[in-house]
């Protein structure tokens, strides 16, 4: 007997659906169709829908209901998206549907280790080193370009369905040529879009740009590429464990995991007594609730019980431990774990992971390495921003600023920075992520008790009382730091402003005037250079002979915006290390 019919939310309560399939959907439309797509998206969005078992019901009338079969619980066929009226299966509910859907993550879990012989590594080295883009790899690449540019030059108030549709196609056809690397980034712009469009509160515009500048670079990149570097920006679909040995793991903190794509779980970071790190994950297909829940599941590991919540104050003992290249702990049948004890922050081995130096941990963030900084701070009171208010900290001398991890209203972030704002004067060590930027700045994780140093608190978890904060030792109102920095952000902000807006904002008259000028008196020549061409190449619109307007050069201006986020990502880069101290 199948369990009674549980109500979701529209649109994030639709399972995930497979790019191919989105892609599919929508290119059989009519072009009729395809110009109400984005309606019809906005009207089945705000239709009730209700889970019965692996299928999705939508009541898109009173008489007619579409249904979304996700066994997997991924919806993988355009058949598995069916729909009652009259014009199915080709009418637009199924591919409005499919659009206000998350995308699914093609992403595979990990292998467990095979390790080949030294013959095997040394042939397969040499042929990497001598290897260059084939024919398929090429074409997917530009297609992927092509796709991403498209979606720049409309900016996120264009980018329809249809564009999205397009961008899809092209990651699927991306992972089908072996550049799983490119087809992930493609699905992240899709997924940056539509919260975009969507006004999600965890939306940030700086991080769609990142995004889209990581899709349009790899893809520009991949043609021409060679040897190891060709390999990197294919990237892999399947992450080997290796063999790591016998592990004994002190616990720091959990934090929920909430996606845009439909995603939920819990991630909880451990360390060694070498200070290295190693992950225990539990995400999947999910919303708020699995999130704030799956902390109190137990953790995946051997015979071990302990739930997230209690491994990250507790201990874990490993043997015949097997890890991926980005840390995280495997649980394949030969992985044996149980309970052991904890550490403080402050006692041995964790310690440690405070007495780094705050600049060689930035360097190490900016590098490539984990982007965790453990920090030790004095609170100062709060500073307003556009997005909302943030925490002041003196860290080492160095005014640093610390926001929320997530601003979804299921997860605590925002209460407990609000009232950690009221302990000023209070010195507390913490756990924040790095947010890079001429700025310091950190999103705050997790973070000792404030009246008890030898307890602590997982900021997306827990939620801290008033009876919790002893009395501020001054005033909790802090002006924010007068920072001289260099005018980059008139690059930046033109950046964005592509994004957002799309080629139309970049390209009105004397919409540029002066700024390439400030930039070159401020000793910054080439970002003034780059100014001018994004300016150039949005305004390069031609005509014919008879004075209707040719289609624009997608190329010319993807080509001008990339250059200018590279610069602009890269300079911010060394701001950021300087800022820190480094």
């Amino acid at each position: 007997m199948s369990p009674d019919p549980t109500p979701e939310s529209p649109g994030p309560g639709l399972p995930p659906v497979a790019p191919s399939v989105t892609a599919e959907l929508v290119e059989a439309l009519s072009p009729r169709l395809r110009k109400r797509l984005d309606a019809g998206v906005a009207k089945l969005a705000a239709r009730p829908a209700v889970r019965d078992g692996d299928t999705v019901r939508i009541a898109v009338d009173d008489d007619t209901d579409l249904e979304l079969h996700a066994p997997g619980p991924t919806v993988t066929s355009a058949d598995a998206i069916r729909c009652g009226c009259l014009l199915a299966p080709d009418c637009l509910h199924r591919a409005a549907a499919a659009s206000a859907a998350p995308v699914a993550d093609d992403a595979t879990e990990p292998t467990e280790p095979t390790e080949p012989t030294q013959e095997t590594q040394k042939v397969i080295q040499e042929e990497k080193e001598a290897e260059t883009a084939g024919p398929e790899e090429r074409v997917a690449a530009r297609a992927v370009f092509a796709a991403a540019a498209a979606v720049l030059e409309a900016g996120t108030d264009g980018a329809g369905a249809v564009l999205q549709a397009e961008l899809l196609r092209a990651a699927h056809t991306a992972r089908l040529a072996g550049l799983p690397r490119a087809s992930a980034a493609a699905v992240s712009v899709v997924t940056g879009v539509r919260a975009a469009r969507s006004a999600d509160p965890a939306y940030r515009l700086a991080d769609l740009a990142d995004t889209l500048g990581g899709a349009l670079g790899v893809a520009h990149r991949l043609p021409h590429a060679t040897g190891p570097d060709l390999a990197g920006l294919r990237g892999t679909a399947r992450q080997p464990y290796r063999p790591d040995g016998s592990l004994r793991l002190y616990g720091l903190f959990s934090e929920p995991v909430l996606t845009a794509t439909g995603y939920a779980g819990a991630v909880t970071w451990t360390a060694d007594a070498e200070g290295r790190l190693y992950t225990v994950s539990d995400v999947a297909p999910g919303g708020p609730g699995r999130a704030t829940g799956a902390a109190d599941r137990a953790v995946r590991i051997g015979d071990t019980s302990l739930t997230h919540r209690e491994l990250a104050r507790a201990g874990l003992a490993v043997s015949g431990a097997t890890v991926s290249p980005t840390g995280r702990l495997g649980a394949g049948a030969g992985v044996r774990a149980v309970r052991a004890s904890g550490a403080a922050w402050r006692g041995e081995p964790l310690d440690r992971l405070w007495a780094v130096p705050v600049a060689d941990q930035v360097a190490r963030a900016l590098g490539g390495g984990h982007d965790l900084l453990f920090l030790d701070v004095t609170l100062m009171g709060t500073v307003r921003e556009a997005t909302g208010d943030c925490l002041l900290a003196d860290c080492a001398g160095v005014p640093l600023r610390l926001a929320t991890a997530h601003d979804a209203p299921a997860l605590p972030y925002r209460d407990n920075l609000r009232l950690l704002a009221t302990a000023g004067g209070r010195g507390l060590r913490v756990v924040a992520r790095l947010t890079p930027g001429p700025r310091p700045r950190a999103l705050l994780l997790a973070t000792e008790h404030p009246s008890d140093p030898a307890a602590r608190v997982d900021l997306g978890l827990d939620r801290l009382q008033h009876a919790d904060l002893p009395a501020a030792k001054t005033p909790a109102a802090a002006p924010a730091p007068v920072v001289d920095e260099a005018p980059l952000h008139l690059l930046r902000r033109r950046v964005h402003q592509a994004v957002s807006g799309g080629r139309r904002v970049l390209a009105f008259p004397g919409s540029a005037a002066g700024d390439g000028a400030r930039l070159r008196r401020a000793g910054l020549g080439t970002a003034g250079d780059l100014l001018d061409e994004l300016h150039a190449a949005a305004a390069d619109r031609t005509r014919d002979a008879f004075g209707r307007l040719l289609p624009s050069d997608s190329g010319r201006f993807a080509g001008a915006w990339l250059a200018a986020a590279v610069y602009t990502g890269e300079v911010e880069r060394t701001l950021c290390a300087q800022a820190w101290g480094g």
